[in-house]
C-alpha cells in the first residue's frame, strides 16, 4: 500500500490525486479522508503517550509517599492512576479503531503510476514501445492450435473437462515433453542470467496473499482452501516475493534475484467466448517467473534489464512480438509501471499476451515490511519487481500455430538440447 508519509507531505498530495486519476480511481475524496484520519490517529496517539507518561510518574510517587508516611496522599495517587488507566484504555480502543479505518482506506488505493505511464482506460490505449521478429507466412489451410493439438493428440481439453472442468487440460505424449522442455529451457535461461532458482509452495497463507496485493483486490480470482485458510497461488510471484517478509536486509544482499517454476491457479470468473478457446485462457497453467528486490534508486534500471531479458528469451524462440507500455486504466492494482509482451498467433491472426514485467516500487514491500539498511545505517523499504519468463500456454499456442508444416509442427532450434525430437507429428 502507499506509505502514509506520502499523505503527510502537502507537495505530494497533488501527485497522489493525479496518479489516482490516471489509474481511473473515481472517489478522490478518499485522499482527504486519509489525511484527516492520520491527523486524528496521531493526535490520539500523542494523548495516549502523554497519559502513559503521567501514569508512570504517579505510580512512582506512590512508594515514595508511603515511605514518608503520607498515606492519604498515596491513596489519592492510587485513585489518580486507576482513573487514568480507564482513560488510557479508552484511548487505546479509539486508537485501534482509527488505525483499522486508516489501513482499510489505504489498502483500497492502487499504487501510483510512474510518470511515463500513458493516459488511457482500455488496452487499445496502451503504447507500443517496440516490436521484433518475422511474421510467419502460413497457407490458407493453417489450423488454430486447438485443432492441431487434437490432430497430433498432444493436449486433451475434453479429458481435462471430464476429470476436473473447463480450463484444466491434459498434456499428453510429445505435448507433455514439449512443455517440460520449455520449462527447463526458461529456467536455465534465467539462472544463466544470475537468477537463483527456488521451488516455492503452491499454497500461501492470507498474509502472503495480502503482501503482494492479491488480497483484498483479487480475492474473487483465487482458489481458496477454506478449512486451512490457504490460497492456491495465481503466480509464483506471491510466495517468492514473500520470502523476505518482515525482514531487514543488508545493503550488500541487494539485488535479490529469484526465478521459479510453478503451476498457477486462477478462477478467471466470466471468461468465455472464442478469445479464451484452447490454451488462450486456462484455470491452471504453468509459468516461469522472475522476481527482484532492489535498492529504490536502481529499480527502474532493474526493470529495463528485466524487459531486455524477457525480450531476448522470446527472440530465441523465433516468435514475432511487440512490447507495450500499459496505460493507467489497463495496469494492475499494484504496479507503478508495466510492460506487456505479446506474441503473434498466425492462425488466430491476433496478438496474445505472454508476459508482464512490472515495477511495484515500495507498494508491495510496504505491506510486507521488506526493508534494508542502507550505507548510512538508515532502514528503508526496498523496491520489488517481477515478470513472466515465460507463461507457457500462449507461448505453446503460438509455437504450435506459427511452426506448423506439412511434416508436422517444427520445434525451435534452441530447444534441441531440451526436447529429443524435431517435429511433433
Amino acid at each position: 500500500m502507499l506509505p502514509i508519509t506520502l499523505f503527510r507531505n502537502a507537495q505530494e498530495k497533488e501527485r497522489i490525486i493525479a496518479g489516482l486519476k490516471k489509474k481511473q480511481v473515481q472517489h478522490l475524496e478518499i485522499v482527504e479522508e486519509i489525511i484527516s484520519l492520520d491527523e486524528q490517529k496521531r493526535q490520539v496517539q500523542s494523548q495516549s503517550e502523554s497519559l502513559t507518561a503521567s501514569m508512570n510518574q504517579a505510580s512512582k510517587s506512590i512508594g515514595a509517599l508511603m515511605a514518608q508516611g503520607k498515606k492519604e496522599e498515596a491513596e489519592a495517587a492510587r485513585k489518580e492512576v486507576s482513573n487514568k488507566k480507564e482513560e488510557a484504555a479508552q484511548l487505546q480502543q479509539q486508537l485501534a479503531a482509527l488505525e483499522k479505518e486508516l489501513e482499510d482506506k489505504l489498502i483500497s488505493l492502487p499504487n501510483l503510476p510512474h510518470s511515463s505511464v500513458p493516459e488511457g482506460k482500455t488496452p487499445e490505449e496502451n503504447e507500443v514501445v517496440r516490436s521484433g521478429g518475422t511474421m510467419p507466412d502460413l497457407n490458407a489451410e493453417a489450423l488454430p492450435h486447438w485443432e492441431l493439438t487434437s490432430k497430433y493428440d498432444i493436449i486433451d481439453f475434453e479429458l481435462g473437462n471430464k476429470v476436473t472442468g473447463s480450463g484444466f487440460p491434459f498434456y499428453k505424449g510429445k505435448g507433455a515433453r514439449f512443455q517440460r522442455g520449455l520449462v527447463q529451457y526458461f529456467l536455465d535461461f534465467n539462472t544463466d542470467a544470475g537468477f537463483m532458482e527456488v521451488q516455492p509452495p503452491l499454497m500461501v497463507n492470507e498474509a502472503s496473499a495480502y503482501g503482494t496485493g492479491q488480497l483484498p483486490d483479487k480475492e474473487g480470482q483465487m482458489y481458496h482452501a477454506t478449512e486451512d485458510n490457504f490460497y492456491l497461488i495465481p503466480t509464483s510471484e506471491v510466495p517468492v516475493t514473500n520470502i523476505y517478509r518482515d525482514e531487514i536486509l543488508k545493503a550488500e544482499q541487494l539485488p535479490v534475484k529469484f526465478t521459479a517454476f510453478t503451476p498457477c491457479f486462477r478462477r478467471e470468473a466470466g471468461s468465455y467466448g472464442k478469445d479464451v478457446r484452447g490454451l488462450n485462457r486456462l484455470h491452471q497453467f504453468d509459468k516461469v517467473e522472475i522476481v527482484q528486490l532492489v535498492k529504490p534508486e536502481t529499480s527502474y534500471d532493474a526493470l529495463e534489464g528485466m524487459v531486455n531479458h524477457v525480450e531476448k528469451l522470446i527472440q530465441s524462440l523465433g516468435l514475432p512480438y511487440r512490447i507495450l507500455r500499459l496505460c493507467g486504466g489497463d495496469m494492475s492494482f499494484t504496479s507503478a509501471l508495466t510492460y506487456d509482451f505479446e506474441v503473434y498467433s498466425a492462425a488466430q491472426q491476433r496478438w496474445l499476451e505472454v508476459s508482464s514485467v512490472s515495477n511495484f516500487e515500495n507498494y508491495q514491500t510496504n505491506r510486507m515490511k521488506i526493508r534494508y539498511r542502507n550505507e548510512d545505517g538508515k532502514v528503508e523499504l526496498v523496491h520489488s519487481l517481477n515478470g513472466s519468463s515465460l507463461a507457457l500456454p500462449r507461448i505453446m499456442a503460438c509455437l504450435i500455430e506459427n511452426n506448423q508444416t506439412p511434416e508436422g509442427i517444427k520445434l525451435p532450434e534452441v530447444l534441441r538440447n531440451y526436447i529429443p525430437f524435431e517435429y511433433i507429428n
